[in-house]
């Protein structure tokens, strides 16, 4: 099927707008399961490995018991397997595609190795945009938050996806020029460069970086991400579960009960719309570039970029990412930031980072910021 042909993908209405808006504030009772309840020591690992991150901090019991922690401890990111709403599952609105566009995270305790993970949520707010890649858009915020099995609230976070009339999309104007370009080939310079990031990536680790030695304007390492390929799609996936990634009967049961989901692949066989992840097809039906990354995993990786810098004595006190265009396969990303702001809060010793990743075209793919908390030479 050419992907000008004449399409009709359900679309955004007033009258849609208006149900949803009547859901504002009311916690949501009812929701998917989440792809993992407990942060168990495998559970914590094949998140890890999903985002690339193989600090021992997460996967290693012997070196993390040597650690302030006592043991294995979840990155922060991991959350997102507890929770599919905070992930980009939205509801109303049915058959409008959605695309998951930002968060803004706040950690208040370290999710421990075996805790009981359960969420409460609500639609916090609903926004509309005019957009350069669909016309009109609706941001949909959501607020989740995440406790322990003691009840102890160990984080906090906004999120939102923008829904986009599909149609609108792919004969939008913002990808015109990538989706004209060929496909990108890599010289075996460029993966030198870009492999020799992957060798000197800077885990602290266990040498604490204080909070005194820190300054406005220290840069953190650069830190890479690909070239992205379907396989490390996929491989993400594996960690967080997906928000629609069902087989066979349980694949049937979430299309009879929300019928939107299924959207006829190439065997007009109702499939669901996370496809656009390793569908490169598909995703040019809904305005994409090609098959993309996923989210929560580039707002992972921004997560990731930070605990590398922070070392085993630092805490992850906020964070915040705001996606600016999609990443398709065969994009690489170089994750950069530098300190803006030193302070102290609360007796709380806490570093401000601004980050930026741009892709090989130099194209700006998202921006974020990070609240950290460092050990204080005063406090030793």
């Amino acid at each position: 099927m050419s992907t000008e042909a004449v399409e009709r993908f359900p679309k955004i209405t007033d009258e849609g707008l208006a149900e949803l808006r009547e859901r504002i504030g009311a916690k949501i009772e009812k929701t998917l399961e989440p792809w993992c309840y407990e942060a168990t020591r495998d559970n914590i690992r094949h998140y890890a490995y999903g985002i690339g991150d193989d600090n021992p901090l997460w996967c290693d019991p012997e070196y993390a018991a040597k650690t302030r922690w006592g043991g294995i401890v979840a990155l922060p990111s991991f959350l997102f397997a507890t929770n599919r709403i905070v992930s980009g599952y939205v509801g109303g609105l049915s058959g409008v595609h959605a695309m998951w566009a930002g968060a803004d995270w706040t950690w208040h305790l370290p999710v421990r190795r075996n805790d009981e993970i359960t969420t409460e949520a609500w639609l916090k707010d609903l926004i509309e945009h005019e957009t350069h890649f669909a016309g009109r858009a609706i941001q949909q915020i959501y607020h989740v938050d995440f406790k322990n099995q003691k009840g102890e609230l160990v984080a906090e976070a906004d999120s939102w996806c923008f829904r986009t009339d599909r149609d609108h999309a792919r004969s939008g104007p913002k990808y015109a020029d990538v989706k004209n370009r060929p496909p990108k080939r890599y010289t075996e310079e460029e993966l030198a460069a870009i492999f020799d990031l992957y060798a000197r990536e800077d885990v602290r680790g266990a040498t604490p970086r204080y909070w005194e030695d820190v300054h406005v304007g220290d840069k953190l390492p650069t830190l890479a991400k690909g070239p992205m390929t379907i396989t490390g799609f996929i491989a993400y996936a594996q960690g967080w579960g997906g928000l629609y990634i069902r087989a066979n009967k349980l694949n049937w049961k979430q299309f009879s009960k929300h019928p939107g989901l299924g959207i006829p692949n190439r065997f007009n066989v109702p499939d669901c719309p996370e496809r656009v992840h390793w569908d490169s097809e598909f995703a040019l039906r809904v305005g994409a570039p090609g098959a993309y990354d996923y989210g929560p995993e580039r707002c992972s990786w921004l997560t990731h970029h930070l605990t590398n810098w922070m070392g085993d004595d630092g805490f992850l006190r906020k964070a915040s990412s705001k996606i600016r265009r999609h990443n398709p396969e065969g994009d690489t990303l170089r994750i950069d930031g530098h300190v803006i702001r030193t302070f102290v809060e609360e007796g709380r010793h806490l570093v401000e980072v601004a980050q930026e990743a741009r892709n090989q075209d130099g194209e700006l793919s998202v921006i974020g910021a990070g609240i950290v908390e460092l050990p204080s030479k005063s406090t030793r």
